[in-house]
């Protein structure tokens, strides 16, 4: 009986939409001969599946997938298996979407473009039961819970904060409904509570809003 070449690595599950970038993050773990890519998921319903058959030793979960989106998956996931750490991957600025995920359980936070360079690093952090977060990002945290006077964006549920990112970087009700699986008469309610909360009349001030404090690029 021949032995399991991968038994003592850090057994990995790749969760995100787009295969070439979960391509790229396992020719990164290729190269790193205590980690491998055991898994692969291209949706949240996949990944909360995966990790009831099957261990894993920590998740890298993209934070915007389309249907079960990531805020929704971690929740769920640290419901079914509290202790599995999960590094978030976002295509954001970090601190935009850090106080969130954290406060849902999240281990760490990598941006993509950031991956190819700290996606090892970060593995092998939160395994051992760290937390990764860059410098500046500790230090935003830290200025935000001195100043701790709330934003209104931070009212919006996290269904709301996405909805509101994607009106605010231009895109239609039509388009959003597509990316995110829900109908558009369900977006255009998410909409209507998002002007509600922050105090806003159309999409032109709702853009505005999202440009001014610099919630998208």
């Amino acid at each position: 009986m021949q032995n399991n070449p991968d038994a003592n690595k850090i057994k990995v599950l790749l969760a995100d939409d787009h295969a070439v970038l979960r391509d790229g993050l396992k020719m990164i773990l290729a190269e790193t001969p205590d980690i491998v890519a055991a898994g692969e998921a291209k949706d949240g319903h996949e990944v909360l599946a995966k990790i009831r058959e099957t261990h894993f030793d920590v998740v890298v979960l993209d934070a915007a997938m389309p249907g079960l989106a990531g805020m929704e998956t971690l929740k769920q996931l640290k419901i079914d298996k509290p202790e599995l750490p999960v590094l978030i991957l976002t295509m954001y600025p970090e601190e935009r979407i850090a106080a969130r995920f954290l406060k849902a359980g999240a281990s760490g936070f990598l941006t993509k473009d950031g991956a190819s360079e700290q996606l090892v690093k970060a593995i092998k952090t939160v395994f051992r039961g760290d937390k990764f977060i860059t410098s500046n990002l500790a230090q935003k945290l830290a200025l935000d819970f001195l100043g701790s006077d709330k934003q209104l964006h931070e009212l919006l549920s996290d269904r709301e904060y996405q909805v509101m990112s994607m009106i605010g970087s231009g895109q239609t009700m039509s388009e959003i409904a597509e990316e995110l699986q829900l109908s558009i008469k369900t977006v255009s309610t998410h909409r209507t509570h998002i002007l509600e909360k922050l105090k806003l009349d159309n999409n032109a001030q709702l853009i505005r809003y999202v440009i001014e404090n610099k919630l998208i690029d």
